[in-house]
């Protein structure tokens, strides 16, 4: 015999399309009910003296019936269904006596001593359906933990499900043997065709689905999701980052990935660290690019997590580059860039109708003991300047916006270590900063920003230091 952990209640799914229900009560909470049991199909039948106007309008809209009269024991008779949803637990108990006795199943709201079903939170994905249940104990406990699975299950995924269905037949028609087609689903589910069809392309998920049909060699090979892991925070991982991280086999990573985000990958996916510091690579990017082409042609699901966003400054097109070229699926998930993180969490606007009408993002690290830019366009007052990767090169860079016409006044600031709990915020000016960051001596990862917007620093700073 069993010896587990029993059950209140046994979740089930109910087929209603056209079945008889009847919903004794009208007020607010029957009106809630009937929203549900309407969307299901239900032939519903409302039994009360009144009715709320929106229950009214439902009713006549889905073809229900309002019997505008006090509860009979009759009511119930011809009906597969029994909700009682009135303020009176006398007329409450006798529709659960009645139902009882006519073998009817019976729910009245907010009374699980009067149920033998109860409705659970609902996330409806259609025609995905999660349903989540208290056992009547706690029903806002059960509304909590159902708006924290809407946020991790997107609606496209009912759109996933019925692309699906659609794709079976043919699926079957190439693969007959269960094993291997069940294999192939599960592939496909957690692949760029499930990303296509949940981003709406579903023509080209349908297209590339065939072609990896037709190639039988494809249903071995792997793919590489190239993440944007932004500039440190964990929480300011997109939805789809985290989703796609905690699918991959194998992470890449280097320093400028917060350990946190690696932490989010699956506990047992290889993570490999591929570098980089300034002069000291744990792995050149040619290596780079050839270690994921080489882990995808494996079958191996690869993420290639990068610091801010992969394709501002991050080299995310090089990386990509020879996956195409070797027909290898990749995904490429935007993440918020450093230069926007930093500015939003050191309270420093980028643009601001007083300030600044335009931002620029600039590459400023040291090349040939050079920052090689053409300086003579950096002169608008009006104009915010980001640099990146600007730490050694900071002392040039404020030689040359002064050699080429900013004042030496212009305030700039220098964001270390953005959005983590150790951020820190240095304020100057051009003339200034040199000797201000010979002092206190900060570490990459920074950023540099110039312009008038850095005057508002103290008064929106929120985090971090001024």
């Amino acid at each position: 015999p069993f010896s587990g952990p029993s059950m209140q209640y046994l979740p089930v799914c109910l087929q209603l399309q056209g079945t008889p229900v009847v919903l004794v009560g009208g007020g607010t909470v029957g009106t809630r009910k009937a929203r549900l049991l309407l969307r299901a199909g239900a032939n519903l039948t409302v039994v009360s003296p009144q009715i709320s106007p929106e229950l009214e309008g439902s009713l006549a809209q889905h073809g229900g019936i309002w019997q505008q009269s006090e509860y009979a024991e009759t009511d119930l008779h011809g009906k597969k269904l029994v909700i009682a949803a009135t303020p009176s637990r006398e007329v409450n108990q006798r529709v659960h006596d009645d139902a009882i006795a006519l073998s009817l199943p019976v729910n009245v709201v907010d009374d699980p001593e009067l149920c033998t079903f109860i409705f659970p939170a609902i996330i409806d994905r259609d025609p995905i359906i999660i349903a989540v249940s208290s056992s009547g104990q706690s029903p806002v406990l059960a509304r909590l933990l159902r708006r924290k699975i809407e946020a991790l299950v997107p609606a496209a995924y009912g759109r996933l499900a019925r692309f699906a269905g659609r794709m079976r037949t043919l699926v079957k028609e190439h693969i007959p043997e269960e094993g291997p087609r069940r294999l192939f689903w599960e592939q496909t589910m957690e692949s760029t065709v499930a990303e296509q069809v949940m981003s709406g392309r579903e023509q080209a998920a349908e297209q590339q689905l065939r072609e990896r049909l037709r190639d039988a060699d494809s249903l071995y090979r792997g793919e590489v999701y190239l993440i944007g892991a932004g500039p440190g925070d964990p929480d300011l991982m997109t939805f789809k980052a985290a989703r796609l991280l905690q699918r991959a086999d194998v992470v890449l990573y280097d320093r400028l990935v917060a350990p946190k985000i690696v932490e989010m990958a699956r506990k047992d996916a290889e993570r490999v660290y591929v570098g980089k510091r300034r002069a000291e690579h744990a792995l050149p990017q040619v290596e780079i690019n050839q270690l994921l082409l080489d882990l995808a042609l494996q079958g191996k699901r690869v993420a290639r997590l990068k610091g801010g966003d992969p394709f501002v400054f991050g080299r995310g097109g090089e990386e990509i580059e020879l996956l195409a070229r070797h027909k290898v699926s990749f995904q490429v998930v935007p993440g918020i860039t450093a230069g926007s993180g930093a500015a939003c969490y050191a309270g420093i606007p980028l643009t601001h109708r007083d300030h600044a009408q335009s931002v620029r993002f600039v590459a400023g690290y040291l090349k040939n003991d050079s920052v090689d830019q053409n300086w003579s366009s950096f002169q608008s007052t009006t104009e915010t300047l980001v640099f990146y990767m600007g730490l050694l090169g900071l002392p040039m860079i404020c030689e040359q916006l002064q050699a080429h016409g900013r004042s030496p006044e212009t305030p700039i600031a220098l964001v270390e270590r953005a959005t983590l709990m150790e951020q820190r915020v240095l304020r100057g000016t051009l003339a200034t900063m040199t000797e201000i960051v010979r002092r206190e001596k900060p570490t990459a990862p920074t950023l540099i920003i110039v312009g008038d917007v850095v005057r508002l620093h103290e008064d929106l700073a929120w985090f971090g230091e001024a």
